[in-house]
Order: structure tokens, then C-alpha cells, then sequence
């Protein structure tokens, strides 16, 4: 009993000590209709399904989605970087293409990811930069 009660706290310890990473997950079906909503299909060549593949693999669906890269990190749910194209105030001689601070890219409102990410696209011809 002491040592599950020891368990407990010693949980309940780590749960506050680990940083929140987790923002909203959306879900696959949502998503799907996002990306069909905000014109996705077709676009730079392009299907919905390519994209929830790319969003799948970058981020998990999850709009809090981090990833240091050493130089220069990746934010949100398309994990946007912002040796390019996000200004985090870390990385030196960020080009910030999209002239958005990267936190913006990891809050539950992915009205702005979508148009970074189409931005990256649209310059690249398709999904390359990812």
C-alpha cells in the first residue's frame, strides 16, 4: 500500500515536471474536411490524402508539435521551420517567408498554419521542402 501510495506521488511529480507538449489533436476525419474545406485537393498537384499523410508523419495531428533540429526548429501541425519561414527569435538569419511568429503556428487555430504551408508548397511546386 505505501509503495503504490510512493507510485502515486512520485507520478503525480513527474506529470508537473515534464513540459505540456500536447495541444489539440484533431481528428483524422476533421482534418480531412479542413484540408478539403481550405482547398487542398488538386492543389500544387497534390490530393487530401498526400497531405494527411504529410500531416500524419510531421506532427501526429497535433497542433503543439515541436522538433529541434540543432540550427533551427519545426513548429505546429505541418511543422513549419523557421530557418525559412517562421520567426521563433532563436534562429539566426531566419528568412520568416510567412511573416508569422512560429508560436502562432502551435495554438489550436490552424487558419494561419494552412496558409504558411500553402505558401511553402506553392513556392516549392508540391511538398519537397517537407
Amino acid at each position: 500500500r505505501k509503495s503504490m501510495l510512493l507510485l502515486g506521488f512520485l507520478l503525480a511529480f513527474l506529470g508537473l515536471a515534464l513540459p505540456v507538449t500536447q495541444g489539440k489533436i484533431i481528428p483524422r476525419c476533421e482534418m480531412v474536411k479542413i484540408l478539403r474545406r481550405n482547398g487542398f485537393e488538386g492543389f500544387v498537384g497534390k490530393t487530401v490524402a498526400d497531405w494527411m499523410c504529410l500531416v500524419k508523419y510531421e506532427s501526429d495531428y497535433n497542433t503543439k508539435a515541436y522538433n529541434n533540429n540543432g540550427p533551427s526548429r519545426d513548429y505546429g501541425i505541418f511543422q513549419i521551420n523557421s530557418k525559412y519561414w517562421c520567426n521563433d527569435g532563436k534562429t539566426s538569419g531566419s528568412k520568416d517567408a510567412c511573416h508569422i511568429s512560429c508560436s502562432k503556428l502551435q495554438d489550436d487555430n490552424i487558419s494561419d498554419d494552412i496558409q504558411c504551408a500553402k505558401k511553402i508548397a506553392r513556392e516549392a511546386r508540391g511538398l519537397t521542402p517537407w
